[in-house]
């Protein structure tokens, strides 16, 4: 399928949409899930909101944590302190992998992760986070904002008393960092590899043994070799996290996440007990947050590629034949995943339904 994703086209995508949030907010033209509202400028009349958000990555991490810091920071600006929304590095409030438990029992107010995470508890909410060969960001959230997406996230997380939304995008990840070069599938297998959401699964129908390990966690595991092999991010995070001193072999392209989506999530009485123009500002700010850090992991990969080849490290590609073994497996697995989990296949049916449509377009619009 031809697929374009220029960080401008994006861009463009996500103004338009704080454009509709801000000014077209009083009619029926505002995305699905959002709240309809006056112009959000400040909290003049609302009670105040003092919340506890925990999140799933180090505020100094790019973007994943740097992006939740500006949250905090530009909420409170753009409500006139109406609104504080107080960051939590992992482990201060609870570990990283335990957000969604706390926010659904109320234990914390918020949290700011990727759906990802939850893959054991809710399958179907890994396709908010990433899809193996799935869509760059443009389509991505074309589907979400106006393909029934983000209608069908909501209303699974109702299920567990938590309202979330998209909060942040990412640029396509790399594909794993290897301690040896990988010239065959047969050197997969037997490997015990930190691998993420769906494209875990894939891994395994490999023959590789998967973990899901929480970002600050994952350098450790793989100096002491309780992992052989790693995967979390785009170059630059990952070179901040220092997996080039362990392992110097490092993969592309990210087959499993050509996008991800990072999350806001809220305790679902909460969000219920504030008012419109509050909740229109969080809306609002996680669609400007979407474009900034999409704009910023695009923009940073390039000098991080640089720095890691001056480190050593070799960058490698999957070989075609690779890449068709991981596509193949993951047909498989969607379809098994699908077959055992009803919101999965509701999910999935959507998605697939709105590339198929998409594929129309896409094909006609856009170059390779």
């Amino acid at each position: 399928m031809k697929k374009s994703s220029t960080v401008t086209g994006v861009l463009g995508l996500c103004i338009g949409l704080l454009v509709g949030t801000f000014f077209f907010a009083n009619n029926d033209g505002n995305a699905p899930g959002e709240t309809t509202t006056s112009a959000p400028t400040s909290g003049a009349g609302d009670a105040p909101i003092r919340w506890k958000m925990a999140s799933s990555f180090a505020s100094s991490l790019r973007t994943g944590g740097t992006s939740g810091k500006y949250f905090e920071e530009r909420i409170s600006i753009l409500s006139d302190g109406n609104i504080e929304l107080r960051y939590f590095d992992p482990g201060s409030l609870v570990p990283a992998l335990e957000i969604f438990d706390a926010v659904s029992a109320g234990a914390v107010n918020a949290g700011w992760t990727n759906p990802g995470f939850w893959a054991g508890k809710v399958p179907a909410l890994q396709f908010f986070a990433a899809v193996p060969f799935g869509a760059r960001a443009g389509e991505s959230l074309a589907w979400i904002y106006h393909g029934g997406g983000l209608e069908l996230m909501q209303e699974i997380y109702a299920q567990h008393n938590i309202y979330s939304m998209p909060c942040q995008v990412s640029a396509a990840e790399g594909s794993g960092w290897f301690r040896n070069e990988i010239t065959s599938l047969d050197q997969l297998r037997g490997l015990k590899m930190r691998f993420f959401g769906l494209g875990a699964k894939v891994m395994e129908k490999l023959g590789v043994s998967t973990q899901l390990i929480a970002p600050g966690d994952i350098f450790p595991a793989l100096e002491l070799g309780t992992i052989d092999a790693a995967e979390l991010s785009f170059p630059a995070l990952d070179l901040d996290l220092g997996f080039y001193e362990v392992a110097k072999h490092y993969y592309f392209p990210g087959w499993h996440q050509p996008t991800t989506f990072g999350e806001l999530m809220i305790n679902l009485n909460d969000w219920n007990s504030i008012s419109p123009r509050q909740q229109a500002l969080l809306q609002t700010l996680c669609q400007e947050s979407i474009a900034r850090t999409l704009a910023e992991s695009e923009a940073i990969q390039f000098d991080a590629l640089y720095e890691l080849q001056e480190k050593g490290v070799t960058l490698h590609q999957w070989e075609p034949a690779v890449l068709d073994a991981f596509e193949t497996a993951w047909q498989e697995v969607v379809t098994e995943e699908a077959a055992k989990d009803a919101d999965f296949s509701r999910v999935w049916d959507s998605l697939r339904t709105f590339r198929e449509n998409y594929k129309v377009w896409g094909d006609l619009g856009y170059i390779d």
